[in-house]
């Protein structure tokens, strides 16, 4: 799997306004900015990029996803 296939699938999952994939093939990296995340903690926020990957998650497809996850009002803050 390339950055460009894992970005592809979360996104297809996840309504984002800004994505960005890292990684190596096997252990992944991404920044993640959704409406999505609105009134959530953190592990609901990864919780919901787990679901937008679905089994590739749990077949190994994908072995580690570090995430950083941002509503639209904090990625603003950020930069």
């Amino acid at each position: 799997m390339t950055a460009d296939q894992l970005q592809t699938i979360i996104a297809a999952g996840l309504n984002c306004e800004h994505l960005e994939v890292t990684g190596d093939g096997r252990h992944w990296a991404a920044v993640i900015v959704s409406p999505e995340f609105e009134g959530k903690r953190p592990i609901a926020r990864h919780q919901r990029v787990y679901a937008a990957l679905g089994e590739r998650i749990k077949t190994d497809e994908v072995h580690a996803l570090s995430m950083k996850t941002f509503t639209p009002a904090e990625w603003a803050n950020q930069n």
